[in-house]
């Protein structure tokens, strides 16, 4: 290996990337790297906030291009002139004999006009695509591209040209073994940048971190981790995280006790029905009896045998 190539590897993984610990992000890992020196196009998927373009930056890195620009293209706010402009811009710094990469961000996000236009550009026989070729493209989505090609909303010939290979990020809440190592990198990173003492955590802090739902995704954790560093006071920075577990025990207590309530009245109503029957059947249907023997008033009895819907079959009161 050589020197440089050891230095991007010591880049990529000394800043800004934390190697997953679980079996999925292992394989993903290692595919990542499988196929970074390669030239298809790669389309990463996952939820907000899953860390697509670290990945982007990872597979760019590890690619033996990584000292060329990764040049990264908001989709939601392109127009098909400065998205060709864009792309304009990136074929005249492409001269080198380094492969540039360009990161679609948010690709779904292009408009139809814009999609149209990049396939045109992409096709073969297009003047400056074979130029093109000179720059590695690597797309991102947050929803299912399927989905949206079958919704008619993504040009499926398109799909086909940015799919060349699809890797999934998983969410936060699918790889919480990865929550500690995550959590110690953005404590100590903002901890240096804001030239203060990396904090300790309790263990009921990190409970509190592994517990929650993580809606955000890694960006949440980050978050939370610059939060704790600027207060200095994890209990104070995760305050929102006990109020919500509170009220979640609260809303998980609650249901529980309506549940038993509601199990309790089924069960007494059942009983009720029985010793009712029971006593009827006993007496003949005398239900002057049948109230002595249940211990309550004959109005009651006449009361619940209406309430629990009993047909009377044979009825002679003595």
């Amino acid at each position: 290996m050589s020197v440089q190539m050891k230095q991007v590897l010591e880049l990529a993984t000394s800043t800004s990337f934390v190697h997953g610990q679980g079996p999925a992000m292992r394989a993903l890992d290692a595919m990542a790297a499988d196929i970074a020196r390669t030239d298809i196009s790669i389309l990463l998927v996952g939820e907000s906030g899953t860390g697509k373009e670290v990945y982007a930056r990872r597979i760019h890195l590890l690619s033996g291009d990584g000292q060329a620009p990764l040049r990264k293209m908001n989709c939601a706010s392109l127009s098909p002139q400065s998205l060709m402009a864009h792309i304009q811009d990136r074929l005249g710094g492409a001269q080198s004999h380094a492969t540039e990469t360009l990161f679609l961000d948010g690709v779904e996000e292009l408009s139809p006009d814009c999609q149209r236009r990049l396939l045109a550009f992409l096709q073969d026989g297009e003047p400056a695509a074979e130029q093109f070729s000179q720059v590695r493209l690597i797309s991102s989505a947050s929803q299912s591209m399927e989905r949206e090609v079958e919704a008619g909303r993504f040009r499926r010939e398109l799909f086909f040209r940015i799919n060349g290979l699809c890797l999934r990020l998983p969410s936060l809440r699918e790889r919480k073994e990865d929550i500690p190592a995550l959590l110690e990198h953005f404590l100590a990173r903002y901890a240096g940048e804001l030239k203060k003492a990396t904090p300790s955590l309790s263990g009921e802090a990190k409970e509190l971190l592994l517990s929650h739902h993580w809606p955000g995704n890694i960006r949440e954790l980050e978050n939370v981790a610059k939060k704790i560093v600027v207060l200095g006071d994890s209990k104070l920075a995760m305050g929102d995280f006990q109020g919500a577990a509170l009220r979640g025990a609260r809303l998980h207590e609650g249901e529980r006790a309506s549940s038993l309530k509601v199990a309790a009245r089924a069960a007494s109503r059942r009983t009720e029905r029985e010793l009712i029957l029971k006593a009827l059947e006993h007496t003949r249907w005398n239900r002057k009896r049948a109230a002595q023997e249940l211990q309550i008033s004959y109005k009651s009895l006449l009361y619940k045998i209406k309430q629990i819907g009993v047909q009377e079959t044979e009825t002679k009161e003595l």
